[in-house]
């Protein structure tokens, strides 16, 4: 247990308006210590949410609500990680009103009270800010948490633009003024998190990361994280972003080799890029509708999203037909082949301007 002497006397009044969020499924005793060991710093304020716990698992939440510190919210079935931050989110919001921000810590030990205070001091110092306890992978992690996060990491660092070292961090300061539109954020397990710092770099809200230790224990058989099915989750805007891309993009190659066919015929000298013209017309209609309402989930169709969303698809459809124009008067030969070269190289830079942009939360 940490000495009261090392934490308490420099840490009584820094979690005065600071709570402490922790979400919990079939937790072990590591979680009663982690209560005691915040109590000891000062910590008055937490809340646990047993996201439907095995009964097993029953009186280590008995322990728990006989500190008077402690506040537990019960799920009656497993709902997901996700589900449980909102759940104990949704309770501050309406029982502390006057704080500053809550932290969040996993419930299985692997967040050490010295991390947390850095946390705490810097929520503190940086109130518009969301606050990211960052860890520092190395070759010796469980291969769990090296597919999980450091991959993630760099797929999230390519796709948003900002560079985060740890996308799955569960140690997070995040601002009372922040926490309303978190309510709404989709997802309901581990990919919430990750859904998170996507809506975060929408809003232009600064991330900042505090270093912390890299703590597994017991090659972190702990987790309940899923390599395969949590990463398809993290991964599923990127992944519904691909299909509707290749989705257009089989209806403008569709409308493409029509047009070329019709267009050869009656303006043989442009019919490339009439053919082009007209195709992305159809197609750029189509993969705004998908993208608005699927992939970046906006509710309501936005003026200027549409506005931006054709300047983009513009843009895009000049640089393809004068690619394709240019590439074909070479060669002469294998337009729709040497069209899908050019779009396809088009198409990386594509996500991230309308992510960062055309789909922009105003």
């Amino acid at each position: 247990m940490i000495s009261e002497k090392k934490y308490f006397p420099s840490t009584i009044h820094l979690f005065q308006n600071i709570a402490i969020l922790i979400p919990a499924f079939n937790p072990d005793d590591k979680l009663v210590i982690l209560i005691k060991e915040l109590i000891e710093l000062g910590v008055e304020n937490i809340i646990v949410v047993d996201d439907g716990s095995k009964k097993q698992c029953s009186y280590i939440f008995k322990n728990i609500k006989k500190f008077s510190q402690c506040n537990v919210i019960e799920h009656a079935v497993n709902l997901g990680k996700g589900r449980a931050l909102k759940t104990g989110v949704n309770y501050f919001l309406n029982n502390y009103k006057k704080f500053i921000g809550l932290i969040t810590v996993d419930a299985d030990g692997q967040h050490k009270c010295e991390d947390i205070i850095k946390v705490a001091k810097c929520l503190k110092e940086n109130q518009h800010s969301l606050i990211l306890g960052t860890r520092n992978f190395n070759k010796g992690m469980p291969f769990r948490s090296w597919f999980g996060n450091l991959i993630t990491a760099k797929i999230f660092t390519f796709f948003s633009g900002i560079n985060i070292s740890d996308t799955q961090t569960g140690l997070r300061g995040i601002p009372y003024n922040y926490l309303p539109f978190m309510l709404k954020v989709s997802g309901e397990k581990y990919e919430f998190e990750m859904n998170v710092l996507l809506e975060c770099s929408q809003r232009d809200i600064y991330i900042k990361e505090v270093a912390i230790k890299t703590i597994y224990i017991e090659k972190n058989k702990s987790s309940h994280f899923n390599p395969l099915l949590d990463s398809i989750r993290i991964y599923v805007v990127f992944l519904k972003f691909i299909f509707s891309s290749f989705a257009s993009f089989f209806v403008d190659m569709s409308s493409f080799i029509v047009l070329t066919k019709l267009f050869l015929i009656l303006i043989p000298g442009y019919f490339i890029i009439l053919s082009t013209i007209g195709s992305r017309i159809i197609s750029s209609a189509f993969n705004y509708i998908i993208n608005n309402k699927t992939v970046f989930c906006l509710q309501n169709t936005n003026r200027n999203s549409i506005i931006r969303y054709y300047i983009l698809a513009t843009v895009q459809m000049l640089l393809s037909a004068l690619g394709v124009s240019l590439i074909y008067n070479q060669i002469h030969q294998g337009e729709v082949f040497i069209k899908i070269i050019v779009d396809l190289m088009l198409f990386f830079g594509s996500f991230k301007v309308q992510r960062n942009w055309v789909f922009k939360l105003e």
